[in-house]
């Protein structure tokens, strides 16, 4: 009996016990859940539905209570139904009943935690998108992280998700980047207000090989060449490192392009068409007051040239024509106010507010030792991805920048992280995979197959606990997805190894000696397949590698 299983017995013998009495079933709620009790003592699983229907149906909750518990204890798989508190249910569940969990694990293997919930969403899922400026900071390494595993996540539901990389390679941060690479390969100083890091001098030299007589050209034809071939190999040294680090995109799309195309005109003609600019002191303004933005935003300014909002809107008019029904931004701390922006431009121009959605991820800092790590001499003045997978490895590092909610500022302890010890959350978990896996490969030299057809056996309430947890990861993944929180994940996945680990120190799996091979050995070895698969698929989940050998 899983989860939703129960909860759907909960749900048809409310309406029958409310029907019996002569109360309307209709003050049912359209969904009834069910919850694991953090104290054992309480039982398997809880309930507050008597709580809830109370006052709804004029009848004291805990009688109702008492009503339900009388009702649910005759139903098949239900061990006990007992009251608790002013109309608390706590229900245990037999050991037959619970072994469908582990079945249905095993049929779906791979699958196993996924939905249809978002079947029929497609999603642009837009994250990571620095400027082509420099390697890439330890900020857009959190979203790499997050990105890729809510990306997975969504997936996981049903949505058609494409992971889609903005690079910002259109305005006045390229002009600086061009221009300190110019002075770099002349030989000077960085300019005021341009990029320091021995990655410039890299790359400026690297241009001086493709194009050996850039230096005899005058100079606005030798910045428009460092800059063209410096953002290609910025670019390419990002794709690169992100590759590295597990995190692909489906789509890369250039700012650059959203002016050369034209969209950003037609962007602006729809503006006209909705009525929603007007011209003051030379410039063209959107009115984005009118939707919900704390001031009007200009769109074209009085020399012309088209405001960075500009290339947001026909950003999103280019997601929208490509079928998109929810667009995810994920930025920044310091971007807090293009949440209304992004929204208002959107009603601006017609559209639905809320097919944007955007994600604000807070600072990540590096400790070591107790202090803070300095800053990398490659990049002059930020900590990069490149460092911190150095420092940890991939998986370690992408677990540590998933493992807490994006809008928490989150400390990444370099000597935990890179520790061999259950302190260490990745650790500890691959570890269990690692177990079960060698658990496994023991099993087949001893001659043990694993039997799914006696798990009525695992009455041990370390193996309930188990397997009533292996019966979560569903609702943990559409919680997750719904709610755009992949360290749900990682927080689960702590949560059922520590339930491994006691099991394997409460129950023998393998037989010992000139013990031979019974029932109960194959019933624990299938649990234990059941466990190892569930582990692997929430690794995969946040792109962390599931280890057979540790």
């Amino acid at each position: 009996m899983t989860p939703a299983d129960l909860a759907e017995l909960l749900k048809a013998t409310a309406a029958a016990v409310l029907t019996e009495h002569g109360l309307d079933p209709s003050v049912l709620p359209a969904t009834v859940t069910v919850e694991r009790p953090r104290n054992p003592d309480h039982g398997d699983y809880a309930t507050n539905l008597a709580l809830q229907l109370g006052k709804k149906a004029g009848v004291n909750p805990r009688e109702l209570a008492g009503w339900l518990a009388g009702a649910l204890a005759q139903a098949d798989g239900i061990a006990s139904a007992d009251i608790a508190g002013p109309g608390f249910v706590n229900l245990r569940i037999e050991a037959s009943a619970q072994g469908v969990i582990v079945n249905n694990v095993l049929a779906a293997g791979a699958a196993y935690g996924g939905s249809d919930a978002l079947v029929g969403r497609k999603i642009n899922l837009e994250f990571v998108s620095a400027n082509p400026t420099g390697p890439i900071h330890i900020g857009g390494t959190r979203w790499a992280a997050v990105g890729d595993a809510l990306g997975r996540l969504l997936s996981t539901q049903g949505a058609e998700v494409v992971r889609e990389y903005y690079f910002n390679d259109h305005g006045a941060q390229i002009d600086r980047f061009a221009r300190s690479l110019v002075a770099a390969a002349n030989g000077q100083p960085t300019p005021e207000d341009g990029y320091a890091g021995d990655y410039i001098a890299d790359i400026a030299a690297k241009v001086l090989e493709l194009a050996p007589d850039v230096l005899s050209l005058p100079a606005d034809q030798q910045q428009e060449t460092f800059r063209a071939i410096g953002v290609d190999l910025m670019f390419t040294h990002i794709k690169e490192s992100l590759h590295e680090f597990g995190t692909d995109f489906d789509v890369y799309t250039h700012e650059d392009s959203m002016h050369t195309s034209g969209r950003v005109d037609q962007a602006i003609a729809r503006l006209r068409q909705t009525g929603n600019i007007y011209e003051k002191d030379g410039a063209t303004w959107l009115r984005t007051t009118e939707f919900g933005d704390d001031k009007d935003r200009v769109v074209i300014k009085s020399d012309g040239a088209p405001a960075y909002i500009a290339g947001d809107l026909a950003y999103f008019l280019d997601k929208r024509q490509r079928g998109f029904d929810l667009c995810i931004y994920m930025l920044g701390a310091d971007h807090h106010g293009y949440i209304a922006r992004l929204k208002a431009a959107a009603a601006a121009l017609g559209d639905d507010p809320d097919t944007v959605e955007v994600l604000i991820g807070q600072m990540v800092n590096l400790v070591r030792d107790g202090q803070p790590m300095r800053m990398s001499k490659r990049a002059g003045t930020v900590i990069t991805l490149d460092d911190l997978v150095e420092a940890i490895g991939v998986d370690a590092a992408r677990y540590a920048l998933t493992r807490s909610s994006v809008d928490t500022p989150i400390d990444i302890d370099l000597a935990l992280w890179s520790s061999a010890s259950n302190e260490n959350p990745v650790y500890y978990v691959q570890y269990a995979h690692a177990r079960l896996s060698a658990l496994a490969r023991n099993a087949a030299e001893l001659g043990v197959v694993a039997d799914a057809s006696r798990l009525d056996l695992l009455t041990h309430d370390k193996e309930g606990a188990l397997i009533r947890n292996l019966g979560e990861f569903p609702r943990v993944l559409k919680a997750a997805a719904a709610l755009r929180e992949p360290h749900r994940v990682c927080r689960y996945l702590e949560d059922l190894a520590g339930d491994y680990h006691r099991f394997y120190d409460s129950c023998r799996v393998l037989p010992q000696g000139d013990e031979e091979p019974n029932d109960l050995h194959g019933a624990r070895l299938a649990l234990c397949d059941a466990t190892r698969r569930v582990v692997a698929n929430g690794l995969g989940i946040l792109g962390v590698s599931a280890p057979e050998r540790m």
